[in-house]
């Protein structure tokens, strides 16, 4: 697993940061959206630029109760969707682990 984001948690619920890899590196937000119908709709919506590319879900591990955020992130000039999970970090920051 590979760290690719930094975010900072604002008062209103949402991240701002930026997303690093070899292919991009953008500013990015993590605003929460309200429920809708479904609940397997998304709790957040991943944005740059205005464009959204991405979309979180609010889960907990099963192992330690931790809080994080399930994030799925897609764009056209992706080969396959970025699975990855924000996670609270030592300091305040929360950290954006990629996994395959």
């Amino acid at each position: 697993m590979a760290q690719i984001g930094t975010f900072t948690r604002g008062e209103d619920g949402s991240f701002t940061g930026t997303i690093r890899t070899l292919a991009i590196t953008v500013k990015a937000s993590i605003k929460p959206v309200p429920k809708g119908e479904s609940e397997r709709s998304p709790d957040y919506r991943v944005a740059t630029n205005g464009v959204e590319f991405g979309a979180g879900w609010s889960k907990i591990a099963k192992d330690t109760g931790a809080e994080y955020v399930s994030v799925k992130l897609d764009d056209p000039s992706f080969t396959a969707p970025v699975y990855a999970s924000l996670v609270a970090g030592e300091k305040g920051e929360h950290k954006l682990i990629w996994s395959r």
